[in-house]
């Protein structure tokens, strides 16, 4: 890979492994979410993000994810294994908004460059970002662990955090 690729080539035109290497590990997009539509004051799945809509982020994480390594235990059969698990591509990029406002993917498709504790500014390392609070580390439920039904009681605001 190019030395800082990602301030060179647009998100279309890098390659798998420069599309992998962005990627910062933090596990937020393992979370569980919930769209809330405030006119029915309920949450409902959706594809698309309307204005009366707010998602939601829990604290309860995907049986799969190793949460102390931010990493999926079965990441090349997640998604044949967990159906609602969204493998993010160049083409499904713009849907994003479900993702954290921190995510590095969002981030540059938003021209807001990557964070000061990525990876990819760290020697590939994920220490920077996990002393900033940045990952799942240390703060989530197994899905296994809780009643999904009151999923409410499990909703978190530090995903929402982002920093630089």
């Amino acid at each position: 890979m190019t030395e800082r690729f990602w301030e060179t080539k647009t998100l279309e035109q890098m390659n798998d492994q420069e599309w992998e290497a962005l990627c910062d590990g933090c596990g937020k997009c393992c979370l569980h979410k919930f769209i809330e539509d405030d006119e029915a004051n309920e949450a409902a799945p959706t594809d698309e993000l309307r204005a009366d809509e707010q998602v939601h982020y829990t604290n309860i994480v995907c049986s799969y994810l190793n949460t102390k390594a931010c990493q999926c235990t079965q990441y090349e059969n997640r998604t044949v294994l967990v159906p609602d698990c969204v493998k993010l591509t160049k083409e499904n990029l713009k849907d994003i908004f479900f993702m954290p406002t921190s995510c590095s993917y969002r981030r540059l498709y938003e021209n807001r460059g990557l964070p000061s504790w990525h990876p990819l500014l760290n020697k590939g390392k994920k220490a920077a970002m996990h002393k900033e609070g940045m990952s799942v580390r240390g703060k989530t439920v197994y899905e296994t662990d809780v009643d999904l039904t009151h999923f409410e009681d499990y909703i978190a605001l530090w995903p929402l955090e982002d920093l630089d």
